[in-house]
């Protein structure tokens, strides 16, 4: 029988808890293979009893974690009440019972207490490590894979989260700025800008992943970019966190006054992505931000650059506001060096685009150091690039006839899908739907605005699958589409056939009129 204690020690050893805030994954891959070795457990090979997958799932999940989190997780009680809740899909029980346990044990609960540890937030990444643990066994028992979701985030931006930062490295200068802000100074606003693409979304992401604290993400495409959502959203995850009462018509500035209120010491940061996103009338602030904080209570904001006119933040003299511009110069070299961990990283994740650059030998740093420089430090440029020449969509191209920039990436695949001739005109029309929508919008929409079978329509959206996303409403059968990214949107709104005036632009638009109309009766 594995001891787990003793698998803790070793962490503590190899892997202490660290004092700075996102750990890069190059160290935390160096921390785990160590701890695996001394415990003489092979990196490669997860056995696939129970105790051997929550074994290797405590070391992976573990390493740089408080050591009063550990001391709950290597207790024989924990293991068995987790696959329990494993085996029969009852997170939330498994929840409520681990509180028991630490409630009854008041050492333990002074550890995790003093450590300001986020409880919900611990075990619902410890039972995403062990489901991804468990996959690679291949083995049945743990089939089907539970929904581990406690609620930690909220649901509608839960896959973002993790879609954001399932690759990502680096911007180690970013949160060593935004951590400053908040330990010297007793409340604020600390603003991240950048110009689209530039990872402004993906910080957010980690950010959350990393703090587990309250957060909104502005999605233009998604129609979920009003103040009104907004409030809703963060009201329900202030009310749930803090447990606050009569608060559930409060506006932000009452939620924000409570909330402070139970911080006992502790801060709060609530994290705002795509501030420019939002969609709101007046002159006031975006999203009715309040021009004073309580203490203890700070926003990371992310937008694009903006003018005097379109900030949108005014703060009253005692509340501070700091901001980091990545498009500014001081920067640039840093962004260039996360590029490249990232092409590293990726290249390590993708034999395929290994494989492409040893068929044309391509020396690894010659690659990366090569787009780098194409990629203009835009992560949504290698996001879209990277997968397509690994899936043989640049099979043509030599390393120096690949997209210079994301703009002429965007122009590039505009060119060879032939979007500008007469005979794709219904793929353009299906585009500038999705465009004008605003909205996701479903399958069965956009064939009956265009008059299309909808497997005609289901064909062009697979043709531009990669900036185009697919949600399941619940309650709903058929899947919603949306873009994928703003880039990507503006890139179709400045595209001749786009533009406003033209003759298509019109004809889809009486179309999508006619469609409401009828709908409306």
């Amino acid at each position: 029988m594995i001891e787990f204690a003793a698998i803790t020690s070793v962490i503590s050893k190899y892997a202490p808890q660290v004092s700075q805030l996102i750990i890069k994954q190059a160290q935390k891959n160096e921390a785990v293979i160590k701890v695996l070795q001394e415990l003489k457990l092979n990196p490669t090979q997860i056995p696939d009893d129970v105790d051997g997958v929550y074994a290797y799932t405590l070391v992976k999940y573990g390493v740089f974690k408080p050591e009063a989190i550990l001391n709950l997780f290597r207790e024989k009680v924990i293991k068995d009440d987790f696959f329990t809740a494993y085996t029969n899909n009852t997170p939330v029980k498994f929840a409520k019972k681990t509180k028991e346990f630490i409630d009854q044990n008041s050492e333990l609960k002074t550890q995790i207490i003093n450590a300001k540890i986020n409880f919900l937030g611990e075990l619902e990444e410890f039972g995403e490590v062990f489901i991804e643990t468990a996959k690679k066994t291949k083995a049945s028992r743990y089939q089907p894979y539970p929904d581990w979701n406690l609620d930690v985030y909220p649901k509608e931006f839960k896959a973002l989260i993790f879609e954001k930062t399932r690759l990502f490295c680096g911007r180690d200068f970013v949160f060593k700025a935004i951590q400053k802000f908040f330990t010297t100074e007793d409340k604020g606003y600390f603003s991240v800008i950048g110009d689209a693409g530039m990872g402004k979304s993906a910080i957010a992401a980690k950010y959350v992943l990393a703090t587990k604290f309250p957060c909104y993400f502005n999605i233009f495409a998604e129609g979920r970019n009003k103040p009104e959502k907004f409030l809703a959203s963060i009201r329900q995850q202030l009310i749930k966190r803090y447990s606050l009462q009569n608060a559930e018509n409060a506006d932000l500035s009452t939620l924000l006054q409570k909330a402070s209120e139970e911080l006992k010491g502790q801060k709060l940061v609530i994290v705002v992505d795509a501030l420019d996103e939002v969609e709101q009338e007046g002159n006031g602030n975006l999203l009715d931000l309040p021009q004073n904080l309580p203490d203890g209570v700070y926003f990371l904001l992310t937008r694009r650059t903006y003018n005097q006119e379109t900030k949108r933040l005014t703060v009253s003299p005692d509340t501070p506001v700091n901001e980091l511009n990545l498009t500014k110069s001081d920067y640039t070299a840093l962004s260039q060096e996360d590029v490249k961990e990232y092409l590293h990283l990726f290249l390590n994740n993708d034999q395929k685009l290994r494989n492409w650059i040893n068929e044309r030998n391509i020396s690894e740093d010659n690659f990366t150091q090569e787009i780098a420089v194409k990629s203009e430090n835009n992560f949504i440029y290698l996001r879209y690039l990277l997968p397509g020449i690994s899936e043989g969509k640049y099979n043509d191209l030599t390393l120096k006839g690949l997209p210079q920039g994301l703009q002429d990436y965007y122009t590039t695949h505009w060119n060879r899908m032939g979007m500008d001739k007469e005979s794709n005109e219904n793929k353009v029309k299906t585009l500038y739907i999705l465009v004008e929508r605003g909205e996701p919008i479903s399958l069965n929409m956009i064939a009956e605005i265009l008059d299309e079978d909808k497997y005609e329509v289901k064909s062009v959206l697979n043709d531009w699958v990669e900036y185009i996303t697919q949600k399941i409403k619940e309650d709903v059968k058929n899947p919603y589409y949306s873009i994928y990214h703003r880039s990507f949107l503006d890139f179709l709104k400045g595209q001749d056939k786009l533009g406003e005036g033209r003759v298509l632009f019109k004809e889809v638009n009486k179309k999508i009129y006619a469609y409401l109309k009828k709908k409306i009766g």
